[in-house]
């Protein structure tokens, strides 16, 4: 049994404006229709002579609704373990692999981070394959990528003694980012490869190794869990026992202890893989992914290019024009754009920063939000008024709550409202509205079968999406 790990932490801050910390990039479809979270897991369909467990989904608690409406698109079931806090991919792991074996189950973890692309789907099922066979002799397995060039963004494991006649071998050591000299002589050694963050190994085995080399960790995660119970598709582990569980990635945690010969842990072991695989990490990355014209121009959205070369130009609400420039990125979003060079597409996290230290609201969200219910899009404000297009999903509703500050003009244009409004209920078809007073407990609901969109006139003194009370909610979220 192979039990596909997604981990989905990060926030992606490197492919602001359209990555955002509330709505990171794993949940956006950069190359075809399917997201980077949705194309990982289809990515082992059809594992051949294999028996494949359904999806476990490791993310933060923030994304647990659009995660699981992505894996319903898909007609896919899954666990999602809800961390309170991200603590790296150690813990991570941890609570996956406790997940796997809670029913005394021990399959083989294929451990993928949501947010990769692999071109050739044949040539990584084969790795896997592979993986999987040393995995359940007992071996912690990764993927070491190819490389084609002396990358410095990405970190590099040393092949040592050959294991079998497949390409696998032992790990000799891993070497943080190098410079650009050294990297060239990695490359000219042909025994180093690009640490890719994909790894194969049985939970048991993930559980032995981490209760040597980091038991704080492991005891950590398994009072979290012991504490944790499960809501629906969701597996909460306990908040307090997990904030104080330490943070460590997989690598610095169990991986860089598997080079030393100690008897007591697994054999560490490498397997190359060259399946067309980017970790997206910044916008020069996504433009080598994606296809080009013949200029080396990649275009997406209502994009005009006059002279220009090597630019990647997108557009999500608006028309983009480019004339005359080469190696640019410009990436149009209702609220924000982004010009850079195609060079210093890693300092775009500086300007996350930035955002961050002003608390603009650009660096969290996007103007059109995600939520449970569906989903609103801020279209206009000013002093004491801000217009809102909401829509609802069909049979959802929003919790029963009240606002201190703003009172909320509805205006139904497609499908029918089911309104509460203090002791009344009450249907609002298309091209009728209602008035919800300020401080009158309310409830919006779509009883149909279609998407229910409607317009949002809020006035007051204060219109933050803070002055909620909830009373009752479906989604847990109720004070």
């Amino acid at each position: 049994m192979i039990q596909p790990v997604v981990l989905s932490g990060g926030s992606g801050t490197r492919l602001w404006p359209l990555s955002r910390e509330k709505y990171p990039k794993q949940l956006l479809s950069f190359v075809g229709d399917d997201s980077l979270l949705q194309a990982t897991v289809r990515r082992v369909d059809g594992l051949a002579g294999a028996t494949l467990a359904d999806p476990l989904v490791v993310c933060n608690e923030e994304y647990r609704f659009v995660i699981a409406e992505q894996l319903r698109l898909m007609g896919k079931r899954g666990g999602i373990v809800l961390e309170p806090v991200g603590r790296n991919t150690a813990p991570a792991l941890t609570l996956a692999a406790l997940a796997a074996t809670r029913d005394g189950a021990d399959p083989v973890l294929l451990v993928m981070p949501a947010d990769h692309v692999i071109a050739d789907t044949a040539a990584f099922q084969a790795v896997v394959r592979h993986g999987a066979a040393l995995a359940a002799e007992g071996a912690v397995v990764t993927f070491g990528i190819t490389p084609d060039a002396p990358e410095t963004g990405y970190g590099y494991i040393q092949s040592g003694a050959v294991v079998d006649a497949d390409g696998a071998c032992r790990i000799a050591r891993f070497v943080e980012k190098p410079d650009r000299a050294t990297a060239q002589t990695y490359l000219d050694a042909g025994n180093y490869l690009w640490n890719s963050g994909l790894f194969v190994m049985r939970a048991s085995v993930w559980l032995a190794a981490i209760e040597l080399c980091r038991p704080d960790i492991l005891a950590g995660c398994r009072l979290a869990w012991s504490e944790g119970q499960a809501d629906g598709d969701f597996l909460r582990v306990g908040k307090a026992a997990f904030v104080a569980c330490p943070a460590d990635s997989i690598d610095y945690a169990v991986m860089e202890r598997l080079t030393g010969g100690n008897a007591q842990l697994p054999s560490g072991v490498v397997i190359p893989l060259a399946a067309g695989w980017s970790d997206v990490g910044a916008w020069d990355a996504l433009w080598q992914v994606l296809p080009k014209d013949v200029d080396g121009n990649v275009a997406k959205g209502d994009v005009l290019l006059h002279d220009c070369h090597d630019t990647l130009a997108l557009a999500d609400s608006r028309l983009i024009a480019c004339v005359g420039v080469d190696d640019l990125v410009v990436v149009e979003t209702p609220d924000a754009v982004l010009v850079a060079h195609k060079s210093r597409t890693q300092e775009v996290k500086k300007i996350v920063d930035t955002l961050k230290a002003q608390q603009r609201p650009e660096g969290q969200l996007h103007r059109k939000v995600f939520r449970p219910w569906g989903w609103y899009d801020s279209v206009d404000n000013g002093e004491r008024f801000q217009v809102k297009r909401i829509g609802v999903k069909p049979g959802s509703c929003l919790s029963l709550q009240m606002h201190h500050h703003r009172a909320e003009h509805w205006i139904v244009v497609r499908g029918t409202a089911k309104v509460t409004r203090g002791e009344d209920s009450y249907l609002v078809s298309e091209n009728e509205s209602t008035f919800i007073p300020l401080g009158q407990r309310h409830r919006l609901e779509n009883p149909g079968r279609v998407m229910l969109e409607m317009i949002e006139v809020q006035s007051g003194s204060y219109l933050g999406e803070d002055d909620i009370v909830r009373f009752e909610d479906v989604y847990g979220r109720h004070e």
